[in-house]
């Protein structure tokens, strides 16, 4: 593989479409603190940490082989982790075709030997869009209503702050 660090950070995640991550871009300025690069802009389904390279075969056939398909996510609030300082984008209301894909996800990791200490953490779908900031606007924005078709392996790389995707599916 490409460039992959021995010991690379890793993650699962949907990757939203060109006008879906401009869309969030767009609710960047009403959050403050630090921005994430409109290129980094996706949501989570499932962070694996740091792992062995030699793991990534067998997380690329789980992102093969997972059940899933295209979904219709509708974020509509900001929401804010204290803790973490982080402002996102949230979801009213979560799909069962969400949940059911990030189950299916975690039930296939764990098969494979694979689970991650993180895989009991209580999973809040979200985007990130800033990071050291305080509490968002109360002020509702236009929802955004994201056809979410894309699912990827990504590498977190944490000396540049860039994310590599090494594997990716189209969901139909």
């Amino acid at each position: 593989m490409k460039n992959l660090s021995p010991q690379p950070r890793l993650f699962y995640g949907l990757w939203p479409d060109a006008a879906t991550r401009a869309a969030f871009a767009a609710l960047q300025a009403a959050v403050g603190g630090t921005p994430s690069r409109p290129g980094k802009l996706h949501l989570t389904m499932a962070f694996l940490g740091q792992r062995d390279a030699r793991e990534v075969p067998a997380l690329q056939t789980i992102l093969d082989e997972v059940p899933a398909s295209a979904m219709t996510l509708c974020f509509d609030h900001f929401s804010f982790f204290s803790k973490a300082e982080l402002s996102w984008s949230a979801l009213r209301e979560t799909p069962p075709t969400l949940l059911a894909l990030r189950a299916q996800l975690m039930q296939r990791l764990a098969c494979a030997g694979l689970a991650s200490a993180f895989e009991h953490d209580r999973f809040t779908p979200h985007v990130t869009l800033a990071r050291k900031a305080g509490p968002p606007p109360k002020a509702p924005f236009a929802p955004i209503v994201w056809q979410a078709r894309q699912l990827v392996l990504v590498e977190s790389v944490k000396s540049s702050g860039d994310y590599h995707i090494l594997a990716s599916r189209q969901l139909v």
